[in-house]
């Protein structure tokens, strides 16, 4: 009975311990060599602290403070807009709206030769929130097929289409890691951009594959929903939040303003994490296109032939909609 209650608290103390090796390493600010001498010192200490102490639990109280200084660090992390940002994300997206007209600063427009090489272009743009017809939703993917990039853009009748795009805001020379995304590494940052900046980058530079799907929303919910982007969006301006890889991302961070605005419209669904698959539950649900089987649908909706087939000029929205399917009129675009 004592080695099974020794147990219980032996497995979750261990599973704290490496997360907090882990963090240590994240968040100590030094060189890389002593960085890994001091979490080499933590385990060693934490492991001989209960193998050696007697009684178990003495050693496991010695354990568990050690993770509780980690803990406390970690927590302490405050996020910054002051930085220096890598220039796909140094503007902060900003708003203020003036009865249905909405004036929304640093909308990014950038014009690309490749990935890396392009002349920045940073725009303030007026949306009238009248002409709004509803909303559209991209899946980008660079790996798996179980994991996508998620895109929210709002289609308005005078042709303009607004996206943005939930990302890392990272600092010149960083590079993104799925496990550093746990560890408070990178700021959560909106995209406001441009289609041809922000899908363009993707499909014709970035080799990306991207499927978009118009989605079955009344206007007065696209409405809805920007305004709740643009609430976070101006607040991450006075105080900037940590992009979470698990709780906190591109998909996640959609779901949490779509339940902000409808609580009964998003209910938890394991294809949140596995987002690859969420086309799949959305058409389930009604919210794409359904006079289609899912698989043809699918297939129409990349958009990787369309978006190469031109530059990224002001056609570029316009010409990859060609053939999709609109649950909004009931035919294509």
């Amino acid at each position: 009975m004592k080695l099974v209650a020794r147990s219980l608290v032996l497995v979750p103390l261990l599973c704290a311990l490496g997360w907090a090796c882990i963090a240590f390493a994240y968040l100590f600010p030094g060189p890389g060599w002593l960085t890994g001498v001091l979490v080499g010192v933590f385990a060693l200490g934490s492991v001989f602290a209960l193998a050696a102490l007697r009684p178990f639990a003495r050693g496991a109280s010695v354990a568990l403070v050690g993770f509780a200084l980690v803990l406390v660090w970690f927590l302490s992390q405050e996020p910054s807009n002051s930085g220096n940002w890598q220039p796909d994300v140094s503007q902060l997206a900003h708003s203020e709206l003036d009865g249905e007209i909405l004036t929304l600063h640093n909308v990014r427009d950038f014009s690309y030769r490749s990935e890396t090489d392009f002349t920045e272009h940073w725009d303030t743009r007026r949306y009238d929130l009248s002409k709004l017809n509803g909303l559209d939703m991209y899946f980008s993917h660079w790996g798996s097929p179980a994991i996508a990039h998620t895109i929210m853009s709002w289609d308005f009748s005078d042709g303009q289409h607004l996206a943005i795009s939930i990302e890392t805001r990272k600092v010149v020379g960083q590079q993104y890691s799925t496990v550093a995304g746990f560890f408070r590494q990178y700021p959560i940052y909106y995209v406001a951009a441009d289609e041809r900046d922000v899908i363009g980058v993707r499909t014709n530079f970035r080799g990306e594959n991207v499927w978009l799907y118009r989605l079955r929303t009344p206007a007065a919910n696209a409405r809805l929903l920007l305004l709740d982007y643009l609430k976070s969006m101006n607040a991450l301006v006075e105080q900037p939040e940590w992009y979470n890889a698990l709780v906190d991302n591109c998909t996640t961070s959609i779901q949490r303003h779509v339940r902000r605005i409808n609580p009964s419209g998003s209910a938890l669904n394991w294809r949140l994490l596995v987002n690859g698959y969420l086309p799949e539950l959305l058409y389930q649900r009604g919210t794409l296109d359904t006079s289609l089987p899912f698989a043809e649908l699918d297939e129409r909706s990349n958009i990787d032939a369309r978006a190469k087939a031109g530059d990224l000029g002001p056609g570029f929205s316009a010409r990859i909609r060609v053939g999709l399917p609109d649950p909004r009129s009931g035919g294509g675009d």
